[in-house]
């Protein structure tokens, strides 16, 4: 499907069908249909509404994100405990080249409070990460992230990635990579750029909802680049949102996003992309 949008010359709006296909647009929409029904069928429309008031009740819960996150994805464990001290061992005793390639997750073109462009939340957070397993590793980190599809133009993920990784941890990127707008483009301009560099593990830094999928595409992307590497998940953002079990079931912000973003990444899945 992906290919299809790039055939049809409408990749670029990707962010839009995306934001009609997630959750609220089409259970408001089932509302309206069923305020339209009331007039011949005043049974059946409101059944109607209540299943579109009850699906916009849940999608905004963290206890059902959290299990569509579980059943649709099933993000793999966190590279902690006894992985990570193998994977530790292994660079160690030079039996591995490895590098960690962080995935972006969004800028902001200009933060008034800094007067500078900024990474978003999701963004920051992988970095954060990112920088933490080169501390404790020392493998070397690639940032990928360019000017999303129907972002603002201006500076790319990476750059600014790459400038909060100097000022702010004392951290230098090896890699940088700023051409691409979405996950497919992720893995396909770093896998370019790490291609023929003796790397035989690549340690992939982003949130569990989004892992399955970036795994898949840098998958693919090696491939095709004839590269045998070992694609490792060191997912994050896996803590549970709200700790509270009555919270849990109540709306908030924080449940509406995970909801949103699983969401996303299923279709995602599905179509290709």
């Amino acid at each position: 499907m992906n290919d299809a949008f790039v055939m049809l010359g409408i990749e670029s709006w990707k962010p839009v069908l995306s934001a009609l296909l997630l959750p609220p647009v089409p259970l408001l929409l089932l509302v309206l249909v069923g305020a339209r029904m009331i007039l011949w069928r005043r049974g059946l429309a409101w059944l109607v509404v209540l299943l579109a008031v009850a699906g916009l009740w849940l999608t905004a819960c963290s206890g059902a994100g959290e299990w569509l996150q579980r059943s649709l994805l099933s993000p793999p464990l966190p590279l902690a405990g006894e992985r990570l001290a193998e994977f530790k061992r292994s660079l160690a005793g030079g039996k591995v080249n490895a590098a960690i390639v962080v995935l972006g997750g969004g800028r902001e073109t200009t933060a008034p409070e800094y007067g500078v462009a900024n990474l978003s939340p999701l963004s920051l957070e992988r970095l954060r990460y990112g920088l933490w397993l080169h501390r404790e590793t020392g493998a070397p980190v690639m940032f990928a992230g360019g000017i999303g599809h129907q972002a603002q133009p201006g500076v790319s993920e990476a750059e600014v990635a790459a400038d909060i990784a100097t000022r702010e941890y004392n951290r230098s990127l090896k890699w940088t990579e700023s051409r691409s707008r979405d996950t497919r483009e992720n893995a396909q301009y770093a896998t370019t750029l790490l291609h023929g560099q003796g790397i035989q593990r690549v340690v992939l830094v982003t949130h569990g909802w989004h892992m399955a999928r970036a795994q898949r595409a840098f998958v693919e992307a090696a491939k095709r680049q004839s590269e045998t590497w070992e694609v490792v998940a060191a997912p994050m953002g896996l803590a549970q949102k709200v700790e509270s079990p009555v919270l849990r079931w109540i709306p908030t912000s924080e449940g509406f996003m995970l909801v949103r973003n699983v969401v996303r990444e299923k279709l995602g899945w599905w179509l290709g992309a």
